[in-house]
């Protein structure tokens, strides 16, 4: 389904945002992007290079793949 990877990465982005207990400003600010291009992200907006999903990954810490991963069921 096209743009489903965008939407898929947005949501595991909007639940590490969640899981910090940051609002999209208060996560933004913390990793250095305006909150309008999170909210972007976050919404499936946005398509992302595949250099921008690993600085956005290397900026959280964590593996890019991360971003990518299909949530688990249930």
């Amino acid at each position: 389904m096209e743009g489903e990877l965008q939407r898929r990465l947005g949501h595991n982005l909007r639940a590490r945002r969640q899981a910090l207990g940051l609002s999209q400003e208060q996560f933004a600010e913390h990793l250095g992007y305006h909150r309008t291009y999170i909210g972007g992200i976050e919404q499936g907006l946005r398509n992302l290079s595949l250099r921008s999903v690993e600085r956005l990954a290397a900026d959280l810490n964590v593996d890019p793949l991360e971003l990518l991963r299909e949530a688990p069921a249930g």
